[in-house]
């Protein structure tokens, strides 16, 4: 008889986002790190269960092949592919990314870090991205022309967080492209950096109530191959008194190893 499949529920543990069910019935297993600053010893956890990489997510999948259970496992799936002369700084980053990561310093979280915005207000030759930030990063906004103007030189020399972006409508889907970055952000947490050479293309696209949101990374300094972000989607949310984007609390920069005891950041 073919072993049965079984069907479990998961929660994250460790983390500051809280215990999440999981439904999809082919992750079977999801491990939370502890994060702490290098050498910070949690009082009250055993030493070994604080770490301080992004490896922290074992996602355990278990399918039926020929009557047999086959279970695999993956590790932070999707990363960029980097040049080889950059590993070396990208895992010392990653060891120290509780001291190194520019989301602790009171800055934009940049792209392709900041995720889908909160909320899309969209004007005739325009459209604005309203992102609702966190507790190390401001709420910020991106203005999108979509008049049919083309990047300038000046476009591609600027160095900014957002980058400079225009719009275009391609049917139904909204494709923002976006160059001239500074290189002071990551694209992801684990030390993803990423150089000035930033070219970044987004495309959100509606099906109904749903909203579909795919990312392409291009950076011929640092990346040997354009990286595709998996597609995200949310459902909109229609209702007209949906909670409003509030003002930013004030920001102080610091070290997340300067928590106290028992308390863990992340991102």
């Amino acid at each position: 008889m073919a072993p049965r499949r079984t069907r479990r529920r998961t929660r994250a543990r460790g983390g500051g986002r809280g215990d999440r069910d999981n439904s999809d019935p082919q992750i079977i297993q999801q491990v939370a790190s502890r994060r702490c600053a290098p050498g910070q010893h949690v009082e009250g956890l055993p030493k070994g269960n604080c770490v301080n990489q992004t490896f922290d997510q074992e996602f355990i999948r278990e399918d039926v092949i020929e009557g047999n259970v086959v279970f695999s496992g993956r590790w932070d799936a999707n990363k960029p592919m980097y040049k080889p002369e950059f590993w070396d700084r990208i895992q010392e980053l990653d060891q120290h990314t509780n001291t190194e990561d520019p989301i602790l310093k009171c800055q934009p979280q940049g792209l392709t870090r900041v995720g889908m915005p909160e909320r899309i207000v969209q004007l005739p030759n325009e459209v604005i991205l309203f992102y609702a930030g966190n507790f190390t990063s401001p709420r910020d906004f991106r203005m999108i022309p979509t008049d049919g103007r083309m990047h300038t030189k000046a476009d591609s020399e600027a160095e900014t967080f957002w980058g400079r972006s225009v719009g275009r409508w391609d049917g139904e889907t909204l494709v923002i492209d976006s160059v001239g970055f500074n290189d002071l952000t990551w694209l992801a947490r684990g030390g993803l950096l990423h150089s000035e050479k930033l070219h970044i293309v987004e495309r959100f696209r509606r099906d109904g109530n749903v909203l579909h949101y795919a990312v392409t990374v291009e950076d011929p300094e640092v990346l040997l191959e354009p990286w595709i972000l998996p597609e995200r989607a949310i459902s909109l949310n229609e209702n007209p008194n949906a909670r409003f984007i509030a003002e930013s609390a004030p920001c102080s920069e610091y070290e997340a190893g300067e928590l106290a005891a028992g308390s863990h950041i992340r991102h």
